[in-house]
């Protein structure tokens, strides 16, 4: 019985790690790079007949020569709407409503902006590491409570251990990734 537990205990440790990871990744893909990435958008959100939502699910967003986004409603009706909801977004970019859509226009970052950009990104991913590690004690404060033979104990916690590992260089990867995006000029 109690090692059926132990092996929830890891499954559900390593379904918290998978989280943390997805987190990671939306919140990377939140960082401007001067690419253009529909999930740019994804906080942005219209009142669309009364109900939030967000720009993605109410129109066909795409990328436009990859610096620019091209946001087209199904419903024209919302253009302005859309309109007013970049403008009142963290984004900082002017909409060119040009009747049929909206193109967003991305500047490219300078250097100063790209190195500050990395540090964000260094931050956000030295965030889910931590948050990697807090459910790996967890994990391992639940096996400890089991009261397994010792020699089951260590092997469960070393699987602790290795699931963490795999996580922390899942982040570093992403990491890697997203910093030489970001540098890429």
């Amino acid at each position: 019985m109690n090692h059926e537990q132990a092996d929830l205990v890891l499954m559900d440790t390593e379904e918290h790690m998978e989280k943390s990871l997805h987190v990671l990744i939306k919140e990377f893909a939140q960082v401007r790079t001067g690419r253009a990435n529909p999930a740019l958008l994804d906080h942005v959100t219209v009142d669309y007949y009364g109900a939030p939502s967000p720009i993605r699910q109410i129109s066909n967003v795409s990328v436009v020569e990859g610096s620019q986004l091209y946001i087209k409603p199904f419903d024209k009706s919302q253009l302005k709407t859309i309109e007013t909801a970049i403008y009142a977004s963290d984004l900082g970019l002017n909409p060119i409503n040009d009747g049929i859509g909206i193109r967003l226009i991305l500047p490219q970052p300078t250097e100063e902006r790209r190195r500050e950009l990395v540090k964000d990104v260094d931050k956000l991913a030295e965030h889910a590491k931590i948050s990697v590690r807090n459910i790996r004690r967890d994990g391992n404060d639940h096996i400890k409570k089991l009261g397994l033979p010792e020699d089951d104990e260590k092997g469960y916690l070393a699987d602790v251990q290795e699931l963490t590992d795999t996580y922390v260089k899942k982040v570093e990867e992403e990491l890697k990734v997203k910093t030489e995006e970001l540098m890429k000029i």
